[in-house]
């Protein structure tokens, strides 16, 4: 599941864990623990890898499996807290941060009498995994093998807008539809956006990159995407972490930019009760990410880590977790395709994904979008030591993301609670005059 980077309440939080533990008794070979995103794998598929497990090596494997929700406070454990997790999902920017920290160990793909089911990743996906490799090492690919992917762009309520109305990012900058805008909550998509919003020419002209203007972290980029996103949020009526595919569903907000994954739940959710909602990625183009599974270097059972990763890419295992978590997997067997075709859908070109024979396939575009947009799509690589810039950028832009309502409401509230403060204080200090005024008279009558 696409989650989000640090935000502010991720720093807040950046030194909380989560709580998991085994047996001390137990030996270590004989646990693999696991770190993932919650709701993120299919029922009954760590039952169902126990059994492979022993089937193919002889050997019984007791599961540890712990959730997080923020990619860095995963990071944190495995970076200072030498966490001894065996295998953990982590996001492509992520994962190019641990390659380049050295956290990883490569996967092993020899497996005694089971077939190597990770050459079942599609070969685009492959391509876009092993751009995250550092000078001089091995193939990103040996370290990482991509678990899910989707790309970002705009939920809409078709009630109220056509696909044409959302053909550029300027939609979200557009007065007309100011406060029935949702945002999602990430630094890193807003920065994208706003690029490729700022440079909507250059990008028509063929003289800039998707993926330069995404990956610009200069001076004047900054500035130029502090001073759009400024600009779009009198617009935004929230910025959200997941309220947002409820909020689509109920027909509250006419737009949200998000993935693409809780884009197809929210459209599911929504035909249930009769509101027909879109996806689409405007003509500028957009990013493409990348989950995918790794080996910390402090693993301790990195045979049954490797063996896990190749048993989740074994397609009718992939299948399950797609159906479990409504993300796309990475795996591009024909079983998946055929799995996949909706008669409902419009035609697409997936040829890029599933090979020629899915050049003209019906395939939903909130799974499988067409040749043509991931073509104009490219992935944000990691902002390195200017994530602190970029963060202090949108700690600035919704900083000061109230109106002069809330502003004046918050400002009756603290006046209100002052002044209760000061009269639960005036009270006080009477009782406690009158108490001493009583204990006085007492001790005149005693004597």
């Amino acid at each position: 599941m696409r989650k989000l980077g640090l935000s502010v309440v991720g720093m807040a939080l950046l030194g909380l864990g989560l709580a998991g533990c085994y047996n001390e008794s137990d030996s270590r070979e004989q646990v693999l623990k696991i770190y993932n995103w919650a709701d993120y794998i299919g029922e009954g598929v760590l039952e169902d890898f126990q059994d492979y497990y022993k089937e193919h090596t002889g050997k019984s494997v007791r599961i540890v499996y712990q959730t997080f929700d923020i990619n860095e406070i995963m990071l944190t454990k495995i970076e200072r807290g030498h966490e001894d997790f065996d295998v953990v999902c982590p996001s492509e920017y992520i994962i190019e941060r641990m390659l380049r920290k050295k956290l990883l160990l490569p996967i092993d793909t020899a497996f005694i009498n089971s077939p190597n089911y990770m050459h079942n990743v599609a070969p685009y996906i492959r391509r876009q995994i092993d751009r995250l490799t550092m000078e001089g090492d091995l193939p990103a690919g040996r370290y990482a093998v991509c678990y899910m992917w989707g790309t970002a762009g705009l939920l809409y309520n078709k009630k109220y807008l056509k696909e044409d109305d959302l053909d550029s990012w300027g939609c979200l900058w557009d007065k007309r539809y100011a406060g029935k805008i949702l945002m999602k909550d990430s630094y890193r998509d807003s920065y994208g956006t706003a690029m490729l919003y700022a440079y909507r020419k250059e990008l028509a002209g063929g003289t800039l990159a998707v993926a330069d203007l995404m990956n610009d972290y200069s001076p004047a980029a900054m500035d130029t995407v502090e001073k759009y996103l400024k600009l779009l949020k009198p617009n935004v009526a929230g910025w959200e972490a997941d309220f947002g595919k409820e909020m689509m569903t109920k027909g509250k907000a006419w737009m949200n930019m998000t993935w693409s994954g809780d884009a197809q739940w929210a459209i599911e959710e929504a035909a249930e009760v009769g509101v027909d909602l879109g996806y689409v990625v405007p003509q500028e183009g957009s990013n493409v990410w990348y989950d995918g599974w790794v080996i910390p270097k402090y693993a301790k059972n990195v045979e049954a880590a490797s063996y896990f990763i190749n048993f989740m890419c074994r397609p009718d295992i992939a299948l399950r977790n797609m159906e479990a978590t409504g993300y796309v997997s990475s795996i591009a067997s024909k079983d998946i395709l055929e799995a996949n075709v909706d008669e409902t859908a419009d035609y697409v070109d997936a040829s890029y994904f599933f090979g020629p024979e899915a050049e003209h396939v019906r395939l939903l575009n909130t799974k499988y979008p067409d040749k043509s947009v991931i073509e104009r799509c490219a992935m944000i690589r990691d902002f390195g030591d200017k994530t602190v810039n970029v963060l202090e950028i949108w700690s600035r832009v919704k900083g000061d993301n109230l109106n002069n309502g809330i502003v004046v409401l918050i400002l009756v509230v603290v006046g209100g609670l002052c002044v209760f403060q000061i009269r639960q204080r005036y009270i006080r200090f009477k009782r406690e005059r009158l108490q001493k005024r009583r204990h006085r008279r007492k001790r005149v009558v005693r004597r």
